[in-house]
């Protein structure tokens, strides 16, 4: 397949006029070239890659690589690559020892079954911030008011961070994801934040609670099968996914659903789990918050899509592109891929990830999204935004998309 596209920088600008669209550069590169070289921020020209099964097949290729040590890997900016050098993560790092052997120790606390147990909890979380809400003045800033506090709440109790620290994460992750942090500045949040939760786990292996940190000082840090230092950099990773996400996906599925009336009153009037179980997937693909494409290196040569692709070239896959695919997400049945329809058979798509780096959290988010959800647009039916759309102040600075604030009345 020849690259004859015009060398774009990558990430490319969404339009303004369409915020929950993924820029519409990468739809033109998924018809015309779809495995083509995009130029970044240092310089380096690593290949794109736009459909659905490409990236499917690049992410479960045994032969890709996740390490961020590895020349030619795609960094995102040279502030996030400082902040993984000093806190690497098992999502940037392959193999049995520093992966495979890391994500079992840490998965048991995620599983489908323990995250369904917490249902009833996060209902009553929600209902308790929809409370509020109601009792206060209007319009609310619905992002402070409950898009970061429940999942906030939920990744504090899981790991038994004390919720009192919530607003010192909240700027610390901050400093992770803005596009105006320097390296120093990530460097310096995510030396705060080791210290933090390396500091809790030590007093766990004397006072231990029913938590994850608890679990990682009696079963790792205790008996020296790990450093604090490495319990600390993993329980690092699941406190910043575990609520920035999930934050932004609340925010965006809310102003989504109130600017999609037809979709918006399926969901309101139904009190079919399945069908907000499917809301919450159709939502997660629209909308696809991942914005800076999950980033690999290749292993070895290869042929992804029809292109060669040689040792050390970095990939990028844009898994909003990928969702956004018609051969994957379209049929008679169904909307335009480019419409949110919420019975849409979505379950397959990329938000997560793909393959042995797939989310640890997706089940918790799911749980979650699909409690808020049910429970706003029924609790508070005449729920409307209290802006346009247009003055809305979109995340097109940080590397989650979502919005800064969203100010909704009723």
């Amino acid at each position: 397949m020849a690259d004859t596209t015009e060398m774009q920088t990558f990430p490319m600008e969404r339009a303004a006029r369409c915020p929950f669209d993924p820029p519409p550069a990468l739809g033109e590169r998924q018809n015309d070239a779809p495995i083509s070289r995009v130029r970044i921020w240092d310089g380096s020209e690593p290949w794109l890659v736009t459909r659905y099964e490409d990236i499917r097949a690049v992410l479960s290729h045994p032969a890709i690589s996740s390490d961020t040590d590895n020349p030619g890997y795609p960094q995102t900016s040279a502030a996030i690559a400082a902040r993984r050098r000093r806190a690497k993560s098992i999502l940037n790092s392959d193999g049995p020892v520093e992966h495979d052997e890391p994500r079992r120790v840490l998965a048991r606390d995620f599983t489908a079954r323990r995250m369904q147990s917490l249902r009833d909890h996060i209902q009553t979380v929600v209902d308790k911030l929809i409370d509020d809400i109601l009792a206060g003045p209007k319009p609310v800033d619905l992002v402070e008011a409950l898009a970061l506090p429940v999942p906030t709440l939920m990744i504090c109790e899981q790991l038994g961070v004390p919720y009192t620290e919530h607003e010192r994460f909240h700027r610390l992750t901050k400093a992770f994801v803005d596009q105006a942090s320097t390296p120093a500045d990530t460097v310096a949040a995510a030396e705060e934040m080791l210290d933090l939760l390396g500091g809790l786990m030590e007093k766990k292996v004397e006072e231990p609670a029913d938590d994850l940190l608890s679990r990682l000082a009696q079963e790792q840090l205790k008996p020296g099968i790990r450093d604090r230092e490495e319990l600390a950099r993993m329980a690092l990773l699941l406190l910043t996914a575990g609520h920035d996400t999930s934050a932004n996906m609340i925010a965006l599925g809310t102003a989504a659903l109130l600017t999609h009336p037809d979709q918006l009153e399926k969901v309101r009037d139904s009190d079919d789990p399945a069908l907000i179980g499917n809301t919450v997937e159709e939502l997660l693909r629209y909308l696809t918050v991942i914005h800076s494409g999950l980033r690999r290196v290749a292993g070895e040569d290869m042929e992804i899509g029809g292109q060669l692709i040689r040792k050390g070239e970095g990939i990028i896959c844009p898994i909003d592109a990928g969702n956004r695919d018609a051969s994957a997400f379209e049929t008679e049945e169904t909307l335009p891929v480019d419409d949110l329809d919420v019975t849409r058979p979505t379950r397959h798509h990329l938000a997560f990830g793909f393959g042995v780096h797939q989310c640890l959290g997706q089940q918790l988010a799911r749980v979650e999204l699909q409690v808020v959800f049910s429970t706003l647009f029924s609790r508070i039916p005449t729920l409307a935004l209290a802006e346009p759309l247009d003055k809305i102040n979109f995340k097109n600075d940080a590397s989650i998309y979502g919005a800064h604030s969203l100010l909704v009345t009723w």
